[in-house]
C-alpha cells in the first residue's frame, strides 16, 4: 500500500503570551512584577515619612543604595544559580528573601534596622529579576521576547496608578509599616496563582538540549560582594569629616570600579561596541533616573508641602507613562532600531530631569516637576525593554543567566553609585540651602543622562542573535 499522501498538519505556532501554553506563567509572572513595582513605588513616596520616624534623615540615601549594593550579591548568585539548574529554584528562594526582609523592614524601631530589611529584601528581589529573566529566555519563544518584557513593563500600570497615592495614603492616615505588612500578604497570594505555571516552567527545562553544567562561579560571588561594599562605602563616605570625605568617596568609586570589571562583559567600562555598551548606558541611565525620582517626592514634601499622596503623583504619572511607552515598543518594535529608541530614551530623560532641575532652581510650580517626570517615564519605557531584548539576543543559552545578571547589575551598581555621588553633592552644597541642594543633585543626574545619549550612537545595527559575551 502506497504511503498516504495527505498533508501533515503544521506544528501549532501560538502567537501570544497569554495563549494556553504560558496563559499561567505569563499570569504568575506578571503578578510578582506587579508587587515589586508597587513596594518599589509606595517605598519611595514614604521613605520621607519613615526618615522623619525614625529620626534618620542622615541616612535616607543609603535606606535606597544599601539594597541595590547587596542585590549585586544576589543578582550574581541567581545568574550562575539559574544556569547551572535552572531558574524556579532560583525564583523561590528569592520569594522568601522578599518577604523576610519585608517583615524586618515593617517592624522595625530604628532607621539602621530598617535598611537591614531593606537589604534582605533588596538582596531577595533582586535575585528574583534575574530569574523572571531567565524563565522568559527559556519558556518563550524569541519573537515574544520583545512582548513580554513590553508586559512586564505595562505591569507597572496599576501600581503607578494607585501605589503611590495608597502608600501615602496608609503614612498619612495609618501606618508606614503597612506599606511593607501589607505586600507580604499579597505576595503569598502572588505564589498562588503561579503555582500551575511552575509545571510549565520545570517541563521547559526537561526539554531543554542538553547541555554541559555550569560551575559555580565563586570568584564572581567574592568581586560581587567586593562591588556591593564599595558601594555601600561610597554612600557611608558623606558622613566622613571634611577631607575624609572626599578621599572616602574617591576610593569607594575606584574600588568599584575595580571590583565591576569581572561582573561584566569585557570592555563595559570602556563602552565597547555591542553588549558592553548597551550595559553601560543602562547603568547610566538608571542612576539619572533613579537618583532624580528618590529625590523628588522629598522636594515637593519638604520644600512644596505637598501631602505624601500628592507628592506620589510624580511617580504615578512616570509609571504610566513608562508602561504606555514599554507597551508601544512592543507592538511597533519594527518602527524605531535598538539604537534610535536609546537616543529617543535618553533625550527624553535628559529632558524630565532639566525639569526638576529648574524646579527647584526658580521656584517654579511643582506641576512643572510632575509633568517633567512623565517624560522621564516615557524615556525610561522607550529605552530598557529594548535594552533587555538586545541582551538576550546576543546571548547563547549557556549564558543567559550572566548577561541578564550583568543587566541588571549594571542597572543597580548604577543607580546605587549615582545615589551616592548626589549625598556627596548634598554634602558640598549644602551651605547654600536646600534650593540649591536639590538643583545640584538634578544636574548632576542630567550628566548622566547626556552621557547615555552620547553613547546611543556606538549602540550599531539591529542585529539577530549571536554568540554571547564573555567576561574578561
Amino acid at each position: 500500500m502506497p504511503p498516504s499522501t495527505t498533508p501533515t498538519a503544521a506544528p501549532r505556532r501560538p502567537d501570544s503570551i497569554f495563549g494556553r501554553d504560558y496563559v499561567w506563567v505569563t499570569v504568575g509572572l506578571l503578578s510578582l512584577i506587579v508587587l515589586y513595582a508597587f513596594e518599589t513605588l509606595a517605598v519611595t513616596t514614604v521613605m520621607p515619612t519613615i526618615s522623619a520616624a525614625l529620626d534618620g534623615e542622615s541616612l535616607y540615601a543609603v535606606a535606597f543604595s544599601g539594597p541595590l549594593a547587596v542585590g549585586v550579591a544576589g543578582m550574581v548568585a541567581a545568574g550562575n544559580w539559574s544556569d547551572r539548574s535552572g531558574p524556579l529554584p532560583v525564583m523561590l528562594t528569592a520569594v522568601v528573601l522578599f518577604v523576610v526582609g519585608l517583615v524586618i523592614a515593617g517592624t522595625a524601631a530604628s532607621m539602621p534596622i530598617l535598611i537591614t530589611g531593606r537589604t534582605v529584601h533588596g538582596l531577595g528581589g533582586a535575585a528574583l529579576i534575574v530569574a523572571l529573566y531567565v524563565v522568559v529566555a527559556r519558556v518563550y519563544p524569541q519573537r515574544m521576547h520583545a512582548v513580554m518584557f513590553g508586559a512586564f513593563a505595562a505591569a507597572w500600570v496599576v501600581p503607578s496608578m494607585v501605589g503611590p497615592f495608597i502608600a501615602g495614603l496608609v503614612a498619612e492616615f495609618t501606618s508606614w509599616r503597612w506599606v511593607f505588612l501589607g505586600v507580604v500578604v499579597l505576595v503569598l497570594a502572588a505564589m498562588g496563582i503561579l503555582k500551575p505555571g511552575l509545571s510549565s516552567i520545570a517541563a521547559a527545562e526537561r526539554t531543554r538540549p542538553a547541555v554541559a553544567r555550569e560551575p559555580w562561579r565563586i570568584a564572581r560571588l567574592l568581586w560581587s560582594l567586593g562591588a556591593a561594599a564599595a558601594v555601600l562605602c561610597a554612600s557611608l563616605a558623606p558622613r566622613l569629616p571634611g577631607a575624609w570625605l572626599w578621599a572616602g568617596t574617591i576610593a569607594a568609586f575606584i574600588l568599584a570600579g575595580v571590583t565591576l570589571r569581572p561582573l561584566l562583559p569585557a570592555g563595559t567600562l570602556r563602552a565597547r561596541r555591542g553588549l558592553p555598551v548597551v550595559l553601560l548606558i543602562r547603568g547610566l541611565v538608571s542612576g539619572a533616573f533613579l537618583s532624580t525620582e528618590v529625590y523628588l517626592p522629598a522636594l515637593l514634601t519638604g520644600e512644596y508641602r505637598l501631602s505624601p499622596p500628592l507628592a506620589g503623583l510624580a511617580l504615578t504619572c512616570a509609571g504610566i507613562t513608562w508602561a504606555l511607552a514599554s507597551w508601544l515598543q512592543g507592538r511597533y518594535s519594527s518602527a524605531l532600531s535598538d539604537q534610535g529608541s536609546m537616543r529617543l530614551g535618553s533625550a527624553l530623560l535628559v529632558v524630565a530631569i532639566a525639569a526638576s532641575a529648574a524646579t527647584s532652581g526658580f521656584a517654579l510650580s511643582p506641576l512643572v516637576a510632575i509633568a517633567g517626570w512623565a517624560v522621564a517615564g516615557a524615556g525610561m519605557g522607550t529605552l530598557v525593554p529594548r535594552q533587555s531584548g538586545r541582551v538576550l539576543r546576543l546571548s547563547t543559552p549557556s549564558q543567559q543567566g550572566f548577561n541578564s545578571s550583568a543587566l541588571l547589575i549594571s542597572d543597580s551598581i548604577g543607580a546605587a553609585l549615582a545615589l551616592a555621588a548626589t549625598a556627596v553633592v548634598f554634602v558640598a552644597v549644602a551651605p547654600l540651602g536646600n534650593a540649591a541642594i536639590y538643583t545640584a543633585s538634578f544636574l548632576f543626574s542630567a550628566v548622566l543622562a547626556v552621557g547615555g545619549l552620547l553613547l546611543a550612537g556606538r549602540v550599531g545595527r539591529d542585529v539577530p542573535a549571536s554568540a554571547a559575551t564573555h567576561p574578561a
